[in-house]
């Protein structure tokens, strides 16, 4: 199924109406620096949902990795070519997308604003922007998909152990106009996370971020009671069917029976996994390493992507995340072999900050930088990105 066409193509318009704002005294009201919005997130969030989202696994030293590849590589501005009217226009497995961004999969939204999903689903959908939603909405698959009205929409499947449950939730997906199916591999449990760990702060054991297996027949079906009757056997019930448990290889022809469009990897930092993905039959991989929260000491998920790229060959769609918080970034992840790059952290931080104008403020900005940088690095198409438009140095 090929989503909608986007009705919103991102240009320059945004920074010129907030010049011409200010001629009635009228700023932003929020940073168009996205890189600020983490600190006024935390001066607003409760100590707790602020580290579930901010915080990575062990140190940090992750996180931080994802950030210094970032200002590693370096663009190189080419001068006197033709970019007055840019082009960012691409299509990743099907779906049409104004800008080769997405706005990644991310959990339980509703802890830091309580329209959650619901709200990031509406901004997107303003923008042409696809969401991925993830397993652990704090909103029905249903619910989101009717916020999103006709913008384009992938889903995202933390696997659970049981087969019926994952073949309801996929069918659920595909019948509610979700077009690409994105399975998380590298959180089958739960990395090592002291800031949630020194909380003892999870909110799924709230019963938080889990209103679409405990709306799923399937999974109401193996329950003495509904889960508004007894919540803790609801939440003891479903906790280790998605967490816990190995994924493997050969697990994955059962998503192939099930889901009759592309399936995309997430998750992936090697070029072998990459390798046996494409062998595997899937549409796509997402090159990740969950921003951070995973493994502690790991490989920037920047400095593997060319290795990644080059593996897969032009053989399967490539999608970047981890560390991706400008334009600017966005152009890197392009220009070093990326189909399209996902967003996260800044959009959450948005969402905490202002609901669905938040969301929207965060796209406008980040997508005006990256057609600015474009034009002014001297490419008038993201298609024309490769990796000669950067260096690579000390940061």
């Amino acid at each position: 199924m090929t989503s909608p066409t986007p009705q919103v193509v991102p240009t320059t318009a945004y920074q010129s109406e907030i010049y011409l704002a200010g001629l009635s005294g009228t700023t932003p009201a929020l940073p168009t620096d996205l890189t600020r919005l983490e600190a006024l997130a935390e001066q607003k969030l409760d100590s707790g949902p602020f580290w579930y989202v901010a915080g990575g696994a062990g140190t940090g030293a992750t996180m931080r990795a994802n950030r210094a590849a970032m200002d590693t590589w370096r663009i190189v501005p080419r001068m006197l070519r033709e970019a007055t009217q840019r082009r960012l226009a691409t299509t990743v497995l099907g779906t049409e997308l104004p800008a080769p961004v997405l706005l990644a999969p991310v959990g339980v939204q509703s802890i830091v604003h309580p329209d959650g999903e619901l709200a990031v689903a509406r901004a997107a959908a303003e923008l042409g922007v696809p969401i991925v939603l993830s397993t652990a909405s704090s909103y029905t698959i249903e619910e989101v998909a009717e916020a999103s009205g006709a913008g384009p929409r992938w889903y995202q499947l933390y696997w659970p152990t049981e087969d019926e449950v994952t073949i309801s939730l996929l069918g659920r997906a595909r019948a509610a106009g979700y077009t690409t199916l994105v399975v998380t591999l590298d959180t089958w449990t739960l990395g090592y996370r002291p800031h949630d760990l020194d909380q003892s702060y999870l909110p799924f054991i709230r019963g938080v971020g889990t209103a679409i297996p405990f709306s799923d027949p399937a999974f109401r079906a193996k329950l003495a009671a509904a889960p508004e009757d007894d919540l803790m056997a609801a939440v003891g019930r479903w906790l280790p069917m998605f967490t816990g448990t190995a994924l493997r290889w050969d697990r994955l022809p059962l998503l192939r029976e099930h889901w009759d469009g592309p399936i995309v990897l997430k998750g992936v930092q090697h070029p072998e996994d990459a390798r046996r993905a494409i062998e595997a039959g899937m549409d796509g991989i997402v090159v990740s390493n969950h921003g951070g929260r995973q493994v502690d000491g790991a490989v920037a998920a920047l400095d593997t992507l060319p290795g990644i790229v080059a593996a897969v060959d032009g053989r399967a769609a490539v999608l970047f995340d981890s560390g991706v918080r400008t334009g600017a970034d966005v152009f890197k992840a392009l220009a070093l072999g990326a189909d399209a790059v996902l967003l996260a952290r800044p959009y959450v931080y948005g969402l905490a900050l202002a609901g669905q104008d938040g969301v929207r403020h965060v796209l406008r900005s980040l997508l005006t930088e990256l057609d600015v940088t474009l034009g002014l690095a001297g490419y008038a198409d993201v298609a024309e990105l490769t990796p000669d438009a950067l260096v690579y140095g000390r940061p």
